[in-house]
């Protein structure tokens, strides 16, 4: 079995090829980014015995169209799944157009490209909850409300490929998945970043007070459900993939204080809210649960334990990196 990840070196990407590696230890995989591959700390499947079956190519979706193509119709790759974007919120209104380019128009040309190939059985589209606006409960849909390019972009992009799909049966399905966290994840996210801080002895700014309510789901339930649709979901399908249980960003933190054993105000600087931050994300992922048997496996607070343990661990590398974001053009 072969398969392609694009944007192999992100959290997402990375975490899913792992489990694949694990689910199908006979899998080839073709990873793509446009960055050479990351140190094993931060690449969850550097870490797994068979990681000798990713053949990795540093190509960028914004130059270097033509290679993927050619790698995939040279391959006969009959799955693909798409994690490569541009994913910052507040950032994205300082460079709107990159987030385009990126995000939007250089899928299309992309898609433009593969969508007669008659070998693919399947493409996945790393959505996200961003193109909703703000949501409580929400269903599967196409109708949007975003708030930023980032999110627009992401909009123009699902919709572009439901186009594709509609017209030339392209067998695309998309996730939307909530907030996603564990090993391995970018030092700017909320859980590693608070822990890196305590550990650093520095103060977290947290916008606004925290008061954003989020639903966080772990990588592993993430990764799960996206192979599941690669082999079984129809095409056309979008899937949303969330917890029920939700909790704002301040508790958030808090239990992190917690379980390492410092007090919430010694480690916590309150600071303004970021542009275009929404308040809520609130998904129904019922669908999953209802065709695909599907429902998150992963204790929250175990998995908060086991990213403290990831870090304490590998400490002395982690904080020789970056734990804000820095944007590559």
């Amino acid at each position: 079995m072969k398969y392609l990840v694009l944007g192999s070196n992100s959290f997402s990407g990375g975490s899913f090829i792992s489990y694949l590696l694990r689910e199908e230890p006979e899998a080839t995989v073709f990873a793509v980014s446009r960055s050479l591959e990351y140190h094993s700390t931060l690449l969850a499947y550097k870490n797994v015995s068979s990681q000798k079956k990713v053949v990795f190519y540093q190509y960028d979706l914004n130059k270097d169209l033509d290679k993927i193509v050619s790698l995939i119709e040279d391959e006969k790759i009959p799955y693909i799944v798409n994690f490569a974007a541009q994913g910052m919120v507040s950032q994205s209104w300082e460079a709107p157009l990159e987030w385009f380019e990126t995000n939007t128009l250089s899928l299309v040309a992309l898609i433009d490209k593969i969508y007669k190939f008659s070998f693919i059985k399947k493409f996945v589209q790393a959505s996200t909850p961003e193109v909703y606006g703000v949501v409580k409960g929400a269903k599967e849909s196409m109708c949007f409300s975003p708030t930023s390019p980032y999110a627009v972009s992401k909009a123009s992009a699902d919709l572009a490929l439901f186009s594709y799909f509609k017209t030339h049966k392209f067998p695309v399905c998309y996730t939307r998945s909530a907030n996603v966290y564990g090993r391995y994840q970018q030092l700017y996210r909320i859980i590693p970043k608070t822990i890196l801080m305590i550990k650093k002895s520095q103060k977290l700014q947290l916008h606004g007070g925290g008061r954003a309510i989020r639903s966080f789901v772990h990588i592993n339930d993430v990764s799960r459900a996206t192979l599941k649709i690669l082999h079984d979901a129809p095409s056309g399908e979008i899937y949303h993939i969330s917890d029920t249980k939700t909790i704002s960003i301040r508790d958030l933190v808090d239990l992190i204080c917690k379980e390492m054993n410092v007090v919430f105000d010694d480690v916590v600087e309150i600071v303004n809210s970021r542009v275009s931050e929404d308040s809520v994300y609130l998904m129904d992922a019922s669908k999953l649960e209802e065709e695909m048997s599907l429902s998150p496996q992963v204790d929250f607070k175990d998995a908060i334990r086991d990213v403290i343990e990831w870090i304490e661990k590998d400490f002395e590398t982690l904080a020789t990196f970056p734990d804000v974001y820095r944007h590559k053009k």
